[in-house]
């Protein structure tokens, strides 16, 4: 491997990953290849395998444990290896933001994808396409939030009158409105309820006012 003239290595390899998450690719590799489900019976439903680029799906601790390590690892890299200016960084606080999250799992994912080929076609997608468009959304959804140290989302507030008693309120009286009026039968005259209660709320729904 070169080295730079201080003794370090100019390049660096792809983090691989651990046993574990290994496996679960793996299981993953068997089912898509598979022809016989009777052969991949012993993994259980497809639907609950783990993808290890959506920590969420991963449910066992240990490989839960394995995944954040390995996007760790994955993150340094990227911040090493390929980010010059501190506009790209991504922040240390990274684990606290969701959206880079999701989106640092499929970058980690598609770049594994592209180590194990034998010729560099998914590395050039990767170089042309998915890095490229990563840091543009990261740049445009952190504009330098967490510079000096990590800050809560500026939509909190809107998030949180979301999930608020009131507001779940008002959302439920337009669903039911909607499927009073969807599931009438047809020729007949659609009548939809001045009021509705919801939740202990009085919700108009066709304004979504609540009394």
């Amino acid at each position: 491997m070169a080295e730079s003239q201080d003794g370090q290595a100019l390049v660096h390899p792809f983090p691989p990953v651990g046993p574990l998450t290994r496996e679960a690719y793996e299981d993953l590799r068997h089912v898509e290849q598979s022809n016989d489900l009777a052969l991949t019976h012993h993994l259980g439903s497809v639907d609950d395998l783990p993808r290890p680029w959506l920590p969420a799906t991963c449910s066992s601790v240990d490989l839960r444990e394995e995944v954040w390590d390995w996007l760790d690892a994955v993150v340094d890299w990227l911040n090493t290896e390929y980010v010059w200016l501190g506009e790209d960084e991504i922040p240390g606080c990274w684990p606290l933001h969701p959206h880079l999250v999701h989106e640092l799992g499929v970058v980690a994912d598609q770049r594994r994808r592209a180590t194990l080929t034998l010729n560099s076609d998914l590395l050039e997608e990767w170089h042309r396409y998915c890095l490229p468009a990563f840091f543009d959304r990261l740049r445009a959804r952190t504009r330098g939030c967490c510079e000096t140290g990590h800050t809560g989302p500026p939509a909190g507030a809107r998030i949180t009158r979301y999930r608020s008693e009131s507001q779940q309120a008002r959302r439920a009286g337009w669903y039911r409105a909607d499927l009073l009026a969807a599931t009438e039968p047809t020729g007949r005259p659609r009548s939809v309820p001045r009021l509705v209660v919801s939740d202990g709320f009085v919700v108009d729904p066709r304004t979504g006012e609540i009394s």
